[in-house]
């Protein structure tokens, strides 16, 4: 080892993390039971470990030092002292390099091999056992950053909840094919960035695009094994930095420069982010980071015996949010992305975890009360995916105000109701409207509902209507991996067909779907490339696919341009009418000073629906009568906000069904707005009198808008 090249000076313990001052760098880790802490250096390639230093300074449990030195650029870890005892919950293991909790960019990836265990793979005592192995080879090393970045006058577009419109993508997978993104930034966030790339979300019509985790994470050893990768992501090692794989250069003024970028066009950026666990997996996983630092402090793990750790996500480990340094973590981080990274909200995976104190979801536990009461996070957009593997951890609908859900049992009766399911219009209604069910006892609104039929967990689109069967064959894990019933129907033939009228009924049903979720009440999300017919071969689990069957392809066919044009048109409508994009959900009476329901639902023969109708097992024929002028909304100025009257008309039966059209304005007649069961640009009759009758095809959903005869 090299001659100590630095002074060191005692430093502060907080800011944790490596700061530049710019005069020097403060480092500073957070260890409860440690006994020693070693800072090691490492030359420009992460490959010779230059000098360590021990951290003398220990203030409030904090190891710290000042290197002044040091400038940006510089790679290192930590080695951590103390005692090996895991069935007391102790890992320490100074043979172990580890990455610093609070890196802001961490330089290389992980090479896989036996010494990143903090124990001797294939020992008769498995973890109980101790390994001396080096690992600092493989490692990937942290790097101190220049935070500096000219943000110029980049503001947050802001988009009300109730204007939003989520497009979830994957960084890499994005552009990847992208024919006119430069090779070089293919994948990146740089490509991300690109001209075309912008063009192609503005045009469509997203106001918010929520990225997959692109905090740094690591793949796991059993998938480069096998030739695979963690595509998904949602193996979070570090919490600060960005993915370094979705960068072409320096992955933080990247990602910054993808903000900025995104926010010049009007377009929101929100993170899904996993806080509930880390790459280090179970007691038999490696020792990369927290288990290393101070294993009992970041883990749970069970009371009975310290060993083995909480499993609330089914990943192998929960992190500790009962331990105040854990907390604090996770706010610095999250404050860390919206105050230096810019972005406007995030995505919690596996949101429930994060809200077991004891071992219940306490929806009013210190996760709650801090991000409530922090002048940052409480302003920005906060998204829950509400439920985790544990018991007790579905709790949709049972977040508190300020958060909105990912809401599943909309995914699962949308799904189910145009594959033909029948008895479920009353479920479907609620679903429609905002799922007051759901949200309005406990004050929230219609947006407390994020919309989705598809996301990166499942079925794209296209394949929600290509196949009955699951085709995970490629994930190498014998089909035993994805969802087993995921209600997608194949329209009479498994996967690719050459039969129009198959091809025909699956475009249809791609239609009635994205109509669906466009014209209900709440937030909708489009998985990426839905809107162009983007298919993974049948795969419900690609979160091991780095490859096309994950990326979006570029290459368009007829009918993938015409189901383009028919999602920016569903999203031009629902932006142009506010009749769609309801602030408070529907009261089904009569508005005071207007005379007329905000909302009717109708039957074929024009009435409205009795109690039994609703119970109807056979039923797949809905009628919705949205009346423009009962909002109850106000805009900025005070003035009431009015719209146009609308009537949704749907059916899941396989043959026509003929609608009798409302007469609740004499004076008017109705006009067609789209019908799903003509191909995209087909002309149809256009006008129909109130009071007359509509013949909606099987399997097909029509709008029509209320036009005063003059």
């Amino acid at each position: 080892m090299a001659e100590s090249m630095t002074t060191v000076w005692p430093g502060k313990p907080y800011p944790l993390g490596a700061v530049w001052d710019g005069e020097g760098v403060n480092f500073a880790l957070f260890s409860e039971r440690a006994e020693k802490v070693e800072l090691c250096l490492f030359d420009a390639k992460g490959r010779r470990e230059m000098q360590r230093v021990t951290l003398q300074e220990q203030t409030d449990q904090v190891w710290h030092c000042y290197l002044p030195e040091v400038r940006p650029g510089l790679l290192y870890g930590y080695r951590v002292y103390g005692a090996y005892d895991p069935e007391r919950g102790l890992r320490f293991n100074p043979h172990k390099l580890l990455l610093d909790p609070y890196a802001k960019a961490i330089f290389g990836t992980l090479r896989w091999s036996d010494a990143p265990f903090g124990y001797k793979i294939g020992h008769k005592r498995e973890d109980l056992s101790f390994d001396r192995r080096d690992s600092a080879a493989g490692m990937p090393k942290c790097q101190v950053i220049n935070p500096a970045f000219a943000w110029g006058d980049d503001r947050p577009p802001a988009i009300p909840w109730h204007d939003t419109i989520i497009y979830e993508l994957h960084v890499r997978g994005y552009t990847m094919q992208h024919p006119k993104v430069p090779p070089a930034l293919r994948g990146t966030y740089a490509g991300l960035a690109t001209v075309p790339v912008v063009a192609h979300l503005r045009k469509l019509g997203a106001t918010t695009v929520e990225l997959m985790p692109v905090h740094a994470f690591v793949d796991d050893r059993h998938l480069v094994e096998k030739g695979l990768r963690n595509y998904w992501g949602y193996n979070s090692i570090g919490f600060l930095a960005p993915e370094g794989r979705y960068a072409s250069g320096d992955p933080v003024s990247e990602f910054k420069t993808l903000v900025k970028t995104l926010h010049a066009s009007g377009i929101e950026v929100i993170l899904d982010v996993v806080y509930n666990h880390t790459a280090e997996g179970s007691h038999l996983g490696p020792t990369l980071s927290f288990r290393g630092i101070d294993n009992a402090a970041y883990y749970r793990l069970t009371p009975d015996n310290p060993r083995f750790y909480m499993d609330y996500t089914g990943c192998g480990n929960t992190l500790n949010m009962t331990h105040p340094r854990v907390l604090q973590l996770i706010m610095d981080s999250l404050r860390y992305w919206v105050l230096e990274m810019h972005v406007d909200g995030f995505r919690f995976d596996l949101a429930s975890a994060l809200a077991r104190e004891l071992h219940e979801v306490d929806r009013l536990g210190a996760f709650f009360d801090i991000i409530h009461q922090d002048p940052v996070l409480s302003q920005v957009k906060l998204i829950a995916e509400p439920w985790d593997l544990g018991e007790g951890g579905y709790q949709v609908g049972n977040f508190p105000i300020g958060w909105v859900e990912w809401n599943d049992k909309y995914r699962d009766v949308v799904r189910a109701y145009w594959k033909g399911e029948g008895g479920l219009i009353d479920d479907l209604a609620y679903r429609l409207t905002g799922s007051s069910d759901l949200y309005e006892r406990s004050g929230r609104r219609p947006y407390s509902s994020v919309n989705f039929v598809t996301a990166h967990d499942g079925f794209t689109l296209h394949d929600l209507v290509s196949y009955n069967e699951k085709h995970n064959e490629t994930n190498g894990e014998n089909g035993r991996d994805g969802a087993q019933d995921s209600r997608s129907w194949n329209c009479g033939v498994e996967g690719p067909t050459d039969e129009p009228e198959i091809n025909a009924l699956r475009a249809r049903q791609k239609r009635n779907v994205l109509a669906t979720l466009l014209l209900s009440q709440g937030v909708p999300m489009l998985l990426a490339g839905d809107e162009m017919g983007r298919s993974q071969q049948g795969n419900n689990n690609a979160y091991c696919q780095d490859s096309a069957i994950s990326w979006v392809s570029w290459d368009l066919q007829a009918e993938d341009q015409a189901l383009l044009a028919f999602v920016r048109r569903m999203i031009q409508c629902r932006k142009q009418h506010p009749v769609f994009r309801r602030r408070h959900f529907f009261q089904g009476r009569s508005i005071k000073g207007v005379g007329v329901k905000d909302i009717v639902w109708l039957n074929p023969d024009g009435g409205e629906m009795n109690d039994e109708e609703w119970q109807q097992s056979f039923a797949r024929c809905l009628g919705m009568y949205l009346a423009g002028e009962a909002l109850e909304d106000r805009d900025e100025h005070n003035e009431p906000i009015l719209d146009d009257d609308f009537l949704l008309l749907m059916n899941a039966h396989d043959g026509e069904i003929v609608f009798v059209l409302p007469g609740y304005r004499s004076d008017s007649r109705w006009e067609v707005v789209l019908d799903t069961g003509y191909p995209v640009g087909k002309k149809i009759a256009a006008n129909y009198p109130s009071g007359g009758s509509y013949p909606l095809k099987g399997r097909s959903l029509a709008l029509l808008i209320q036009i005063e005869e003059r």
